[in-house]
């Protein structure tokens, strides 16, 4: 009998790595371009990446709710409440649209540093054109929410798998045959991702032909109040990143090109990471709704377990793909050496970074937002300086070696994913998350 962790945890992995396949994907095809390309995607995506991220507590807040009435048996109002998430990631999706558009350019000078107009000009278009995917991809992290909250993860990985291949297809045949260069990825991009959340919204729609598919203003300001400290964990965590991409572009083209390589690469180990979060939500959602602590208190420890061996196993293959893989994405020797020492450092890190994602899971499965809010802010604060110093030491770094400022960079970065990993392991280890009232 396959484990309930596996059952979940294996089409979920195979979910998450399609979605930063997306940017993979982007990423190869683009760095054909040159590095001006590559580095105009690498600070569009950290934007694109940070518009649309803080919103992932549209996923996670529902797949908690949706778990929790599935453990107290209560199958429709499990359902309901995942179409209440849908509605309020349409009502945000849109006006989050208009808003990147507005601001594309703008953004894309803040993030590109020293990298010249011509990043800039580049990394506005991008940010432009995907600007009209970003409502489907806020109502396919709800409706992919429900559905792991009713532990259907293989769904999902159905979608994203068609998906993913239409983004490779149109990509490679936007940029490389019709000559679209940055716009042909961006646009390629677009119809995959609203493609995926047409077919979710399908798969939805044929589980509720007997419940209320109209929108409850109630139930969804419901929903995104008890969605609201997971808002503001995401913000900040993913002020953390965009100040570490702001940091590589203050080190010019290169190191941002090879920030952005070295970040492809994370942001696809931390999806696969995440799976075993995914299954992590589900089934400390539902166990919670039984009201079976022993259960939850046990199933948490065996998670984590699970998480650490993840994350070493993750950890060894980057090291081994440390040196062969940054020729992937580029032919430029600073950027190839540069991403090479990010890399070390970042497969060091990795069972550190198994464990932290799966106990965000399970602490997100409790519906211990508040928490973790307050542990991001002040984890926030706390990196600030760490980057205050890294960059009082720029022209030293620069002169050691090409390598050094973005090998520095993530050794920072690496210190801040430690840290919050210590801080929710403690979490974990009190009974006040079992005891809090979830929706």
């Amino acid at each position: 009998m396959t484990h309930p962790i596996a059952r979940l945890a294996v089409p979920a992995f195979f979910t998450l790595i399609a979605e930063p396949l997306f940017l993979l994907t982007d990423s190869v095809v683009v760095g054909r371009l040159g590095t001006s390309a590559l580095a105009a995607l690498g600070a569009a995506s950290a934007i694109l990446l940070t518009a649309t991220g803080i919103f992932v507590f549209l996923a996670y807040a529902t797949t908690a709710v949706v778990a929790r009435h599935l453990g107290r048996g209560h199958q429709d109002d499990a359902v309901q409440a995942g179409l209440d998430g849908v509605w309020l990631a349409l009502a945000l999706g849109l006006p989050l649209s208009a808003v990147t558009a507005v601001l594309a350019r703008p953004a894309a000078r803040a993030m590109s540093g020293s990298g010249g107009a011509d990043v800039v000009d580049q990394a506005t278009t991008y940010l432009q054109i995907s600007s009209v995917g970003i409502p489907a991809m806020l109502i396919a992290l709800a409706a992919q929410g429900l559905l792991r909250g009713l532990q259907d993860t293989k769904t999902p990985l159905w979608v994203t798998g068609i998906g993913f291949a239409v983004n490779a297809a149109l990509n490679a045949f936007l940029v490389l045959v019709v000559g679209w260069g940055l716009a042909g990825a961006a646009a390629g991009t677009v119809v995959a991702q609203w493609l995926m959340a047409l077919a979710l919204l399908v798969s939805i729609v044929r589980r509720t032909r007997h419940l209320d598919l109209r929108p409850h203003p109630a139930r969804v300001l419901t929903a995104a109040r008890f969605g609201a400290p997971l808002l503001v964990r995401t913000v900040a965590l993913r002020a953390v990143l965009l100040l570490t991409t702001a940091a590589a572009g203050a080190f010019g083209a290169t190191t941002l090109a090879a920030h952005q390589v070295a970040m492809t690469i994370f942001t696809f180990l931390t999806f696969a990471l995440d799976a075993i979060a995914i299954a992590a939500q589900a089934l400390i959602g539902e166990s919670l709704g039984r009201g079976d602590h022993d259960e939850t208190r046990e199933l948490s420890a065996v998670i984590t377990r699970w998480g650490w061996y993840s994350g070493a196993a993750a950890g060894l293959l980057t090291l081994a793909a440390a040196w062969p893989l940054p020729h992937l994405f580029s032919d430029d020797p600073s950027v190839l050496r540069a991403t090479t020492g990010a890399l070390v450092v970042i497969a060091l890190v990795q069972p550190v970074a198994g464990v932290l994602f799966v106990l965000d899971g399970v602490l997100m499965g409790a519906g211990d937002g508040p928490f973790l809010a307050k542990a991001q802010v002040a984890l926030l604060l706390a990196y600030l300086p760490v980057l205050g110093v890294l960059m009082l030491a720029d022209e030293w770094l620069e002169g050691l070696d090409v390598a050094a400022p973005l090998t520095a960079l993530w050794v920072c970065y690496s210190l801040y994913l430690t840290a919050r990993c210590v801080v929710l392991d403690r979490r974990r280890r009190v009974d006040a998350w079992m005891e809090l009232a979830v929706p």
